[in-house]
């Protein structure tokens, strides 16, 4: 059997040996869209994460018999054209629910506890040269007594969800499909959730009734000193609108995820004056050690199984 893999670099430096049981392997750390054909022509199986792999491409590889989609979305993968010519489509679900809900966490906690300031204040020898013990320029709360807003309550919404309840926050959800019918915590309207909660994040995929869900009004509508998480996908929030309003309005938002990525230069987000108020990591709330190993253990198991 022959395998391709195109894309490496987003395993990290996780263990790849697994994949050498199956026969010739070929490893790629990045493929452009001019080289995905040519290495992937005599393929069997494929292994992407988000290489595209295009109708045209599949005529071209009379042994394809497996694309394994390491991820959970296959938006870069032409399933009907697959379909049409028997070429599996597999991918994985749920490897990352547990090391995204760790990373909503670490964001609310940098952005609520003011992170960021407090470090560089100790860091620039400030503390040194301090008459007191303790330095409380930056006020923080807690988050026990606090309203949470949870936009997209599937797993990883309920699994945040459940954590924040224990902190003692009082946790509500919008459903964006409508079809959510969870009755442990209770359903509100968009503009409920965005008016009253002091956290909210957002767990939804990006599909025509997510994209630009929370835009300038929306983020208008926003309670001073409110947080706003987006752990789902960059198109939900308006990042535009977002670069106006945060110098704007005393709001707070951490973003794992843009509707470009890499993040395109110049970006509006990188000029505001009120910096302390944005946090962004490069999207990698899927990425802990953990959640890589079982995506990778998920894609040889798919293998396995087509296989035989």
């Amino acid at each position: 059997m022959k395998i391709v893999l195109l894309d490496t670099l987003t395993f990290g430096q996780s263990d790849l040996s697994g994949f050498d049981q199956f026969g010739v392997v070929k490893r790629y750390e990045t493929t452009t869209a001019e080289q995905t054909l040519e290495r992937i022509k005599e393929a069997d199986v494929i292994v992407t994460n988000k290489v595209v792999i295009t109708a045209k491409m599949m005529q071209e590889c009379p042994s394809l018999k497996l694309i394994c989609v390491a991820a959970t979305g296959m938006n870069n993968v032409d399933l009907k054209a697959a379909e049409k010519s028997a070429i599996a489509v597999k991918n994985v679900a749920g490897y990352s629910t547990d090391s995204v809900i760790q990373h909503t966490f670490t964001m609310l906690f940098y952005l609520m506890g003011h992170s960021r300031y407090y470090d560089e204040y100790v860091k620039s020898a400030e503390w040194q040269r301090s008459s007191i013990f303790t330095h409380v320029e930056r006020p923080f709360f807690e988050l026990k007594g606090k309203k949470w807003g949870i936009i997209g309550m599937g797993e990883i919404g309920r699994g945040v969800a459940k954590i924040a309840s224990a902190f003692g926050a009082e946790v509500s959800y919008y459903s964006t499909s409508g079809k959510n019918t969870n009755t442990e915590y209770v359903q509100r309207s968009l503009s409920h959730i965005l008016e009253q909660s002091d956290v909210i994040s957002i767990h939804a995929p990006l599909n025509d009734a997510t994209r630009d869900l929370i835009a300038h009004s929306e983020l208008l509508m926003m309670k001073d000193g409110a947080i706003l998480l987006n752990l789902g996908r960059g198109g939900i929030v308006n990042e535009k609108a977002l670069s106006y309003i945060l110098d704007a309005k005393p709001i707070y938002v951490g973003l794992d995820v843009l509707e470009k990525e890499p993040m395109s230069d110049p970006h509006p987000l990188m000029d505001i004056k009120e910096k302390e108020r944005l946090y962004i990591t490069p999207h990698i709330a899927w990425t802990s050690v953990e959640a890589r190993q079982r995506l990778i253990s998920s894609v040889i198991e798919t293998i396995k199984s087509i296989n035989g």
